[in-house]
């Protein structure tokens, strides 16, 4: 389903307008105004349209989470949160300085704004359908440290964290017609007051634990959860990280997990009920001499009665890593927004949306490739009749002679259509090579376009 902006910004020429910038960017995979257009009046039109009062945040997000929403009716899903800074200092002298920018988490050079999408998969099988919500804000360009505004002393809604618990509302009523939703977060959304409000009979959370409360009797919760039984043990191997110095392995992890109750701390807000219900699941890698030992102590508010209850809601954590890559491709390793030449802090923020709804695609063909044999989703859901005929001719160049090196996937598929996109970016075709990842999909895309444009050309000069 594509964005169609139907009954969006009050002018069928705007609606129009975002339809082919969508398609632009997806074609394009560049943050430059001016290279993604063909012509002076295509780029004048995108200037226009992303500086118009009423092409507004609002609009746009609420395209993109009404598609979600249509996407997901009937299913079980999860609901991944994060937050990034989408850091402008480079461009300080010359991009506005107005109400839609401010400072940012970097301690010296901090300019611009931050967003916390709500990334929405099956939970099932991963499929990713949209966002169900994106919050989009700025900070204050004044002084003031959070000791002067007696940050700890606000309401929890005038604080920034209250972010972890709006997305969590916003997506329970965008979600409203999906069986069930789990909502994953990171340390940051382990905040009391979320799990006395946000959860229902429809809705659950899956917060990674930051704090080892105090519990009645002055027992600690990661002590609880430590000196519970191990219920099993699993196995996952780890891709190296040379960033962090961490090298490849197989790591072997214990399970434990034991229901707990929460007690309201006394900084929370007092509205709030006095204590809350949950389960705690201990996942800790054992036999290792690594120094990155994995540790995880995450809060449920699922159901957890046996191992087989603790490694789904394990496996369903372990898939937030999808939101990490949604930032990599919004910015350094893809579109890299951070770079725009824009001058409007509020049209950063709009092309910001725009490449979000694009990323989605991306997730879908790296989705196709490990999709159940018989289940293909068709190559039309991404890419025209002209462009697919294109790709054809791409696949007979890039097939080996062996049957180990030819597509083999059914030619309507977008899996046949993915295999060939990650060939162009470099992946090697072999099923013993890891699967393409976003950063190869996102190379190989950029390279068809290349190649399309000049097809394109070819054809159009040769059936003259």
């Amino acid at each position: 389903m594509e964005l169609d902006f139907k009954g969006c910004f009050g002018d069928r020429r705007l609606q129009l307008r975002a339809r082919k910038m969508i398609g632009e960017l997806f074609t394009k995979c560049v943050h430059s105004i001016r290279q993604i257009s063909n012509d002076n009046a295509s780029q004048r039109a995108w200037y226009r349209f992303l500086r118009n009062t009423n092409t507004t945040e609002a609009e746009i997000t609420k395209q993109i989470t009404d598609q979600c929403a249509y996407a997901t009716k009937g299913r079980v899903v999860l609901s991944i949160q994060d937050t990034t800074e989408i850091n402008l200092y480079s461009h300080k002298n010359r991009i506005s300085h107005d109400e839609a920018i401010g400072k940012t988490n970097a301690s010296r050079y901090g300019l611009g704004f931050l967003m916390h999408p709500s990334f929405v998969i099956d939970a099932w099988s991963g499929f990713p359908f949209g966002y169900s919500d994106v919050k989009i804000w700025n900070r204050s360009n004044d002084k003031s440290t959070k000791h002067d505004r007696k940050y700890l002393k606000l309401p929890i809604q005038e604080k920034e964290s209250y972010r972890w618990i709006e997305a969590s509302f916003n997506t329970q009523k965008t979600l409203s017609e999906a069986e069930r939703i789990i909502i994953v977060q990171d340390r940051e959304g382990d905040i009391y007051e979320q799990f006395a409000t946000v959860p229902d009979k429809k809705t659950d959370l899956l917060v990674r634990a930051k704090s080892n409360r105090v519990l009645e009797g002055g027992e600690k919760l990661f002590d609880k959860v430590s000196a519970s039984e191990v219920a099993g043990t699993y196995s996952i191997n780890l891709e190296g990280d040379k960033r962090k110095n961490q090298e490849k392995r197989s790591a072997d992890l214990e399970v434990r997990f034991c229901s707990t109750t929460l007690k309201r701390p006394a900084s929370a807000s007092k509205e709030v009920k006095d204590e809350v219900s949950l389960y705690i699941i201990e996942a800790r890698e054992i036999n290792s001499n690594s120094k990155s030992l994995i540790n995880w102590k995450l809060l449920t508010t699922c159901p957890i009665t046996n191992i087989e209850d603790a490694l789904l809601v394990i496996q369903w954590y372990s898939w937030r890593w999808m939101i990490e890559e949604v930032f990599r491709i919004l910015k350094k390793e893809g579109y890299n927004i951070e770079a725009s030449e824009l001058e409007s802090p509020k049209a950063v923020r709009k092309l910001s949306l725009f490449m979000l709804s694009t990323i989605t695609k991306l997730f879908q063909m790296r989705y196709c490739y490990h999709i159940p044999e018989g289940e293909n989703l068709e190559s039309m859901m991404c890419f025209s009749e002209q462009e697919i005929e294109c790709l054809d001719i791409q696949c007979t160049i890039l097939e080996g002679k062996t049957k180990k090196l030819q597509n083999p996937f059914p030619k309507e598929s977008l899996s046949h259509v993915t295999w060939i996109i990650a060939r162009l970016g470099g992946w090697k075709g072999y099923k013993s090579e890891r699967p393409p990842g976003i950063t190869t999909l996102w190379i190989g895309l950029m390279r068809f376009y290349d190649i399309f444009e000049g097809w394109k050309m070819y054809k159009d000069v040769y059936t003259r």
